[in-house]
């Protein structure tokens, strides 16, 4: 039986887009955090990988289980995308 305590996690710098993403789902009402966890995911991914999908599609794709519509948690991480000043993407 192992008793070595787990390894550390190792956070992105706070002005890392990757920690923006994050921080732009962070007040999204999800059933679960891990929910929130693959949003936050997907938003990175709509960000930074240039495939043509809309925030629409990231958050179908991620299969997050909101407690709010789509619509509303669209506009909320917009909204903290440019509190953050982040470039958003043409979608």
């Amino acid at each position: 039986m192992a008793t070595k305590p787990p390894p550390e996690v190792k956070k992105y710098p706070e002005d890392s887009i990757e920690s923006k993403a994050y921080k732009s789902v962070e007040d999204i009402p999800t059933r679960e955090p891990n929910d929130r966890n693959r949003l936050g995911f997907h938003v990175w991914r709509w960000l930074t990988v240039k495939n043509e999908s809309t925030l629409d599609e990231q958050i179908k794709v991620s299969g997050v289980r909101l407690l709010i519509s789509e619509e509303e948690a669209k506009q909320k991480i917009i909204s903290k995308l440019k509190e953050l000043n982040v470039t958003l993407p043409q979608s």
